[in-house]
């Protein structure tokens, strides 16, 4: 641009927000530059986004290909998922590179994706609305104020009634003997259970066509074949697949505008302020380093959004050390999640499904939910083997079973990790398994959240450290939650 910038915005990050305001500010003539850290897949000007930096930057839909997408998302579950060479791992595309480092001060893991399309490349494509009784507590606004919006982003994507298969009918099937009722509602207010609204298309009408080329597909819409976390590259062009990832929604959107351009592989490590009489300080300015080259430049516009999530926006914020606020990077929510499993017998499966099997693996990763504000949510859930085991038997912070005594009390037989033997008789039944994740409401607490490590640096600066600590009445809620969930 003239005048001396090098764009009306500067948008950091091109996830789940950041693609949104691009979309949006290029429709209004802003001329907008993305710069997201990590790789662009399904791009000409990336072919080998892993082995080779490629370009500089695109700006044009006509650079898209879905054959590249295909061969870069493939079903194999490490290439995709693996914390230190997968694909969708936190860290530079250039995989002879380690992944970025943060700290977890009391354990677990923080699974996001760096790349054009952010963590939505990975994510269920579950799209419900907040709970109304949320915005009573802690936000700064109505809920009546958001709706608009979620009526917008909604229909852009779009987010629609999801598909039931077996998992959800059986699901369905528990909570109406727990008592709970169906409810078409999407501003919810009292318990019940529902479809998921998926940011996922309606069902691809050749599915059923014996003739059907799922690799060759040309017809637009989801196929059921339960990858949605692996990265769905179903669909004949990138803008037209199924699960509607920014990646192929709201990129090929602001793209189509003609005035956003976006810069893959540059990590922003600082905002830089100006001062003026009529404005006071603003943010002026950005580093940006290259993640293959290593080069540092600056860049300038009139406004610079910060979109980066829920870690690296306060991490940049700090790194930069602009204005001190002393809710920048605290008060974080994870929802932190329970997980419940149950192993269901053939004849019982017959009488209320009609079949054999709850095949897990089949269908969008998760089609259903029970909401219940004042607690939270649990919802039915089935992926691909590899995940579904980490998520139901490998991971707990109570350790190994043999660790953990039952008793007759609790609704569990087991409790803790599941590993050895015990692990391999388990997942035979996997077919023949009902899995649901329990995300019970967390409070804002201001002693949780990110601040910097004082002393380690990485090339992108001081590394994030990331407290969070559950309260009681979040305990009490993910009990309850947990409880429901065993008995439904």
């Amino acid at each position: 641009m003239d005048n001396g910038y090098d764009a009306d915005v500067i948008v950091i990050g091109a996830g789940g927000g950041g693609a949104v305001a691009a979309k949006e500010l290029g429709e209004k003539g802003l001329k907008v530059l993305v710069l997201e850290a990590g790789p662009w897949y399904g791009n000409r000007k990336w072919p080998n986004p892993n082995t080779n930096a490629g370009a500089a930057e695109s700006s044009s839909n006509d650079d898209l290909d879905i054959q590249l997408l295909k061969s870069t998302f493939t079903d194999l579950e490490d290439d995709m998922n693996d914390f230190i060479t997968g694909k969708f791992r936190w860290g530079p595309a250039d995989r002879n590179l380690s992944p970025w480092q943060r700290i977890n001060e009391k354990g677990g893991f923080v699974w996001q994706s760096a790349g054009v399309g952010g963590t939505t490349q990975l994510y269920f494509a579950n799209c419900p609305r907040a709970f109304p009784a949320a915005f009573e507590r802690d936000w700064p606004f109505r809920y009546e104020e958001l709706i608009p919006y979620y009526e917008e982003v909604e229909q852009t994507l779009p987010v629609r009634e999801a598909t039931a298969t077996s998992k959800e009918n059986l699901f369905f099937y528990g909570a109406r003997k727990l008592g709970f009722e169906y409810t078409r509602e999407i501003n919810i207010t009292k318990p019940g259970y529902r479809l998921q609204q998926n940011g996922i298309l309606g069902i691809n009408p050749m599915l059923n066509n014996p003739d059907f080329d799922l690799e060759n597909n040309q017809a637009v819409g989801c196929t059921l074949r339960g990858h949605c976390v692996n990265g769905c590259c179903i669909g004949p062009n990138v803008g037209s697949v199924a699960k509607r990832s920014t990646l192929v929604s709201y990129i090929p959107y602001a793209l189509a505008t003609g005035n956003v351009d976006i810069m893959p592989n540059s990590f922003v490590t600082a905002i830089h302020t100006g001062e003026n009489q009529e404005e006071g300080l603003y943010a002026a300015s950005v580093s940006v380093r290259n993640t293959w080259t290593g080069e540092v430049s600056e860049l300038k516009a009139k406004v610079i959004v910060l979109s980066a999530g829920a870690i690296e926006s306060p991490r940049l914020w700090l790194n930069s050390r602009l204005p001190e606020n002393e809710w920048v990077g605290r008060g974080m929510t994870t929802h932190v999640f329970d997980c419940v499993s149950g192993i269901f017998e053939e004849k019982d499966l017959m009488n209320i499904l009609g079949m054999s099997d709850v095949i897990p693996y089949k269908g969008q990763n998760s089609a259903a939910r029970l909401d219940y504000p004042g607690l939270g949510v649990f919802e039915p859930f089935g992926t691909s083997p590899g995940i579904y085991a980490a998520l139901i038997y490998g991971t707990s912070q109570k350790g190994y079973y043999f660790q953990n005594q039952t008793n007759e009390e609790e609704p569990w037989d087991r409790e803790g990790i599941i590993a050895g033997d015990l692990l391999k008789e388990l997942m035979r039944d996997y077919n023949r398994t009902l899995s649901i994740l329990v995300f019970p409401d967390d409070d804002v607490n201001q002693k949780n959240g990110v601040t910097l490590d004082p002393e380690r640096m990485d090339e992108n600066g001081y590394i994030p450290i990331i407290s969070y600590e559950m309260s009681e009445a979040d305990r009490e809620r993910r009990d309850q939650l947990t409880g429901l969930a065993a008995e439904l």
